[in-house]
């Protein structure tokens, strides 16, 4: 109780300097241009999410190969300390539907759209267009944007859910000094994704005929403030883009720092699950931040809806639960593998007919060990 009463004061508080922060900066000068960040969305035939948020512009742009740690901290720098912009109408129009909704207190915004009849599309990405209508700061011009939302089209074989952290790049999560060194000191040039990933996830995307129409979901625990690196970095590397599901962090009504791991990436897969129930899903993460127990809920909620779980076995300390897990994911008519590397369930899912032939040789090329 004391707790939580204590939480509600400085939630208070926070909200309080939050707000004379930005009437300071609106009057001197310091908040000149705002930004809509549109976050890629994702829906089915009759509904989208798009969600997004409304802040200072402060000019991070991208990164160079060249940069040096201190410019890549200050970039990092200026991510965490955003200006959220609070309670401004923001309207979003999309298939000649226009919604209008409110950023909340963080900056944040959310849309549903909701159709009658069945949208469908012959390639998987569309666009939401986005306009900020109140006037926030002297002499504002028009502040608009377009978010990118994703709906499966009729041709799709199977959806694919994938952790980051620890899955498809070393980040050392389970490690958080480690964590903290490699996020704000480097870029999307200098963070490597494991070898393979990102010609096995182009692969899964491809699926067997080659249209690239499987959708791609990245569901991770990293704040909504990386949100535009982590775009950046899949771009630089190549790796197929798709949602990302990420969180907010920091004091709020309910937390102190950020809410439950478990918590949040069960929600986000079970929202993908079930705004498109029509496909089934490959599911991917490690064995190091409680994957493999959310993936095994979500085989229990969502019976016949789990094609396969690879999990990376990043710590061989837990080789009893992983297995035990793995017994009972197949109790349920799911097989889970541990994964040393990219390689092994490439070639899983190349033996299960899920991807093409040749696909396999870009992911050998990719680890350097392709055959001449």
């Amino acid at each position: 109780m004391v707790k939580k009463r204590t939480l509600r004061i400085l939630y208070r508080l926070k909200l309080i300097f939050s707000k004379a922060k930005l009437w300071f900066g609106i009057k001197t000068g310091m908040v000149k241009t705002i930004m809509i960040m549109p976050y890629k969305g994702f829906g089915s035939g009759k509904q989208v999410y798009i969600i997004g948020r409304v802040l200072k512009d402060r000019g991070i742009g991208l990164s160079e190969i060249g940069d040096s740690r201190w410019r890549n901290f200050s970039k990092m720098y200026k991510r965490f300390m955003s200006w959220e912009i609070p309670k401004v109408a923001v309207k979003a129009s999309f298939e000649n539907v226009t919604l209008t909704q409110y950023t909340d207190e963080e900056g944040y915004f959310e849309f549903h759209f909701e159709f009658e009849n069945e949208l469908s599309y012959n390639k998987p990405w569309q666009t939401v267009d986005i306009e900020l209508i109140s006037q926030v700061v002297p002499n504002q011009k028009k502040v608009s944007s377009k978010a990118s939302v994703i709906v499966p089209t009729h041709e799709v074989e199977y959806g694919i859910i994938s952790d980051i952290d620890d899955t498809i790049v070393p980040t050392g999560a389970t490690k958080v000094w480690q964590m903290i060194k490699t996020t704000f000191f480097g870029n999307a040039h200098s963070r490597l994704p494991f070898p393979g990933v990102a010609s096995f996830y182009k692969a899964l995307e491809r699926g067997t005929d080659g249209k690239e129409n499987n959708p791609m979901f990245y569901v991770s625990s990293s704040p909504w403030n990386l949100y535009d690196f982590l775009s950046e970095w899949m771009e630089v590397h190549f790796v197929p883009r798709g949602p990302l599901m990420l969180r907010d962090v920091g004091l709020s009504r309910e937390y102190f720092i950020a809410g439950s791991h478990h918590t949040h990436k069960l929600y986000q897969v079970e929202k993908i699950l079930s705004t498109i129930p029509s496909i089934p899903f490959v599911l991917i993460g490690d064995s190091g931040q409680q994957d493999a127990e959310i993936y095994l809920q979500i085989v229990k909620d969502f019976p016949g809806r789990v094609k396969v779980v690879y999990i990376r076995h990043i710590d061989e300390g837990d080789e009893k639960k992983m297995y035990d897990i793995k017994a009972q994911m197949q109790l349920l008519g799911v097989e889970m593998l541990l994964i040393k590397d990219t390689l092994e369930a490439a070639n899983d899912a190349l033996q299960k007919g899920w991807i093409q032939e040749k696909d396999i040789r870009d992911v050998l090329m990719e680890k350097g060990t392709a055959t001449q």
